[in-house]
């Protein structure tokens, strides 16, 4: 019977559980630059041109609620020349909508509509998980699991045994990273295709296991 005001030993190891998973939703940013020499020139032809990226979007199957302005700005712009103070010539309009697809087969055809709509950028493209926890707690068990093989080994190979554990810390919430392939957009008249790749969830723990 372990005495327990006896100091025990311990190992302390870490270990990492990988689950890869196809993502089921993109995250991509649309938006719309115009210069007009008035704010009035510049906010209509901005807003005549948003309007039909989101009726494209819409179009595509993309619910309101998926859809979120992320920047509206309005800045003045200037001429500079060498020796004379600078001079109003006009005023540069953004507008940008951040889109969540959750049909990652209409990802082609949402990019097509909004850019044969008007858009002027195209970027941000991410792919993700919408509900990973299924896989956050299958990388954790494996974790665990792979601190105790390891455990193990330097346990046996000391001449000790693993009498329980003493404590567990996980190294932060776990990440979600596209591999290298999922990111791939190319223009071409028959479409855009779009590779959604796989994603990966990662969760590292660090294990105090008493030994005996």
């Amino acid at each position: 019977m372990t005495d327990p005001t006896k100091p025990q030993g311990t190992i302390v190891v870490s270990g990492t559980g990988r689950v890869m998973l196809d993502p089921d939703i993109a995250e991509l940013r649309l938006g719309v630059a115009v210069s007009r020499p008035s704010v009035a020139a510049a906010r209509a032809a901005a807003t005549e041109a948003m309007t039909a990226i989101l009726a494209a979007v819409t179009a595509a199957g993309v619910a309101k609620r998926d859809v979120r302005t992320t920047l509206l700005s309005v800045q003045p712009r200037y001429d500079y020349r060498d020796g004379q103070a600078p001079t109003l010539v006009g005023y540069d309009l953004a507008n940008i909508v951040e889109v969540t697809v959750r049909d990652l087969a209409s990802l082609g055809a949402i990019a097509d509509g909004a850019l044969s709509a008007g858009a002027t950028s195209l970027d941000g493209l991410s792919f993700h998980v919408d509900d990973p926890r299924e896989a956050e707690r299958a990388a954790r068990t494996a974790a665990v699991a792979g601190a105790r093989s390891r455990a193990e080994v330097l346990a046996e190979a000391a001449g000790v045994a693993i009498a329980g554990v003493g404590d567990i810390v996980e190294g932060g919430p776990p990440p979600s990273w596209p591999q290298p392939k999922a990111a791939r957009m190319l223009a071409a008249d028959a479409g855009t295709p779009v590779e959604a790749g796989t994603t990966e969830i990662s969760v590292t723990v660090t294990v105090t296991f008493r030994i005996a």
